[in-house]
């Protein structure tokens, strides 16, 4: 009788991100499998006024665009010389060129060639246009930390300090890469203790909800196109417009939406990320000797930035 049934493969369900990063990295030959934020509860805080009387902002993941650091265009490897260890702000009001290098988003099943898919800037700034909200005058960058101390005690503090001289009523948070959800789920959770409702823009389901965030948006698509699909505006305008109805009308904290969207029709994109079974031996050794010279230069551009 299961023979018959119309399902879809087991494989074509949420990645197991957590899962997969610590036996990868074991595979590597990191034997201190790295411990995932995990909150039971949620801090949850309404909105204070109706969206359209709402100031709204932007945190991201994602980097300035720095010349001197490396290729950081569309398809660039890992870049660690352009990451950002502190919070920084940016001018709403105009385009701002940011990338994803720096991060390790899913360079296989999307080459970052639309900034669009993780810095929705611009849809925002039509949004607000419309009367949907009224834009911050800054919107945040939010480093990508291992270190949940740093995150849950600089960071978080520094991003809500900035919000409050804003007058943020809530705020939008899109991250890319694994760690970066669990970073943005971080400085979500800080914001709502203090005030501040968010929503999360998210592709890595099992980290968030691990987290506890208090709104989610799950788009079950590649790390990076948080936002909707590259160069379909449509998509993006729907994926921006749901986030926005969950901002409005959660009515509690860890409610999750997951988005109608579909990356492709048959799912197997799910099938490659950071996946040992599709990894020769040849693969991996290759991956830990790269992934050695990724830490020594992010070791260093720490150092430079004076971050513990």
């Amino acid at each position: 009788m299961a023979d018959t049934m119309d399902f879809a493969p087991d494989f074509d369900a949420p990645i197991e991100y957590m899962r997969r990063t610590r036996e990868y990295y074991l595979a590597l030959g990191y034997d201190n499998p790295y411990r995932w934020a995990h909150y039971v509860d949620a801090p949850f805080q309404p909105l204070k006024k109706p969206l359209k009387d709402s100031v709204v902002t932007l945190i991201t993941t994602a980097a300035p665009y720095q010349p001197d650091k490396g290729d950081q265009g569309p398809g660039a490897a890992y870049n660690a010389a352009a990451k950002f260890y502190k919070a920084y702000a940016g001018d709403t009001s105009v385009d701002h060129d940011t990338r994803i290098s720096h991060i390790g988003y899913d360079r296989k099943h999307t080459t970052a060639t639309d900034s669009n898919t993780w810095f929705p800037l611009p849809l925002m700034r039509a949004f607000a246009k419309q009367g949907r909200f009224k834009l911050a005058p800054n919107f945040f960058g939010a480093p990508t930390n291992r270190s949940q101390r740093v995150t849950l005690e600089v960071d978080a503090p520094d991003i809500l300090e900035r919000c409050r001289a804003d007058g943020v009523d809530a705020a939008i948070v899109v991250p890319n890469c694994p760690v970066c959800h669990q970073t943005s789920t971080l400085v979500a959770r800080h914001l709502e203790r203090n005030g501040i409702p968010t929503i999360v823009m998210g592709c890595a389901k099992d980290i968030v909800e691990f987290a506890g965030a208090p709104r989610f948006l799950f788009s079950d698509f590649p790390l990076g196109n948080a936002c909707g699909k590259p160069h379909e505006p449509e998509t993006q305008r729907v994926t921006l417009d749901l986030a926005l109805k969950v901002l409005e009308s959660a009515v509690g904290p860890r409610t999750t939406v997951q988005s109608p969207l579909r990356w492709n029709d048959d799912g197997d994109w799910k099938l490659d990320y950071n996946n040992l079974e599709r990894m020769s031996a040849e693969e991996v050794a290759r991956r830990r000797a790269e992934f050695d010279k990724v830490k020594q230069v992010a070791l260093k551009q720490r150092q430079v930035a004076g971050v513990a």
